[in-house]
């Protein structure tokens, strides 16, 4: 199945909380529809397993690592010639994760204006995605989903933690303006291992590609 046909390349971009499914449905959309799927640098993050243990040590070099991994993949699905779908956008990591920890103290003001004053140096040369796609999930389905994948440096992030970025998502997605913005409810979606849900998800990316072009 192609969609959309092989002489129109389109950029494709999955947002939402940690736990919401964006890789599993990054991966699912990449096989059905032959898209080239760019993937979060998670399992071979240096800096994660410390960050959970102690945010506010680590805060800064996470946020500056995953900006330049994202940074260096965004430039590489702009210049390819292939349709593409990335797991987790650029614009995330400062409008909600380094937000987020400058708001609740984890990341001092020096330190969050020097962040985001290299994310706005670097993002200005950037193509934003044709289709930002946004996983919406209450907390109880991202709790649910991140001790199924069983990641063990994850199972201690607090509840409240989720919601605090989840607040942030609602804000940022509410005031989205860099392009076409579809928002998909994954309370009980099973890409995986339902093709129905798959297929309706499918559907509605169709549907919204379809009025663009």
């Amino acid at each position: 199945m192609t969609f959309p046909p092989p002489d129109k390349k389109l950029f494709f971009c999955i947002a939402g909380n940690i736990g919401s499914g964006k890789s599993s449905l990054t991966q699912k959309l990449s096989e059905l529809f032959g898209w080239k799927a760019y993937y979060e640098s998670v399992d071979d993050n240096p800096y994660l397993p410390d960050f959970y243990a102690d945010m506010k040590r680590w805060a800064f070099h996470l946020q500056v690592y995953f900006l330049s991994k994202r940074f260096q993949t965004h430039k590489e699905i702009v210049e390819s010639e292939n349709s593409v779908i990335q797991d987790r956008s650029i614009y995330e990591d400062v409008e909600i994760f380094a937000r987020n920890l400058f708001e609740i103290g984890k990341m001092d003001d020096r330190d969050y204006q020097n962040y985001r004053s290299l994310f706005y140096t670097m993002s200005y040369y950037l193509k934003p995605p044709d289709l930002m796609i946004y996983l919406k999930c209450p907390i109880d389905t991202l709790l649910r989903q991140i001790a199924r994948r069983g990641r063990s440096y994850e199972q201690s992030i607090p509840r409240e933690y989720l919601e605090q970025l989840n607040r942030h998502y609602e804000r940022w997605i509410e005031n989205y303006k860099l392009g076409p913005l579809l928002i998909i409810e994954n309370i009980n979606l099973d890409f995986v291992h339902r093709n129905d849900d798959l297929k309706y998800v499918a559907g509605m990316i169709r549907e919204k590609i379809e009025e663009k072009v």
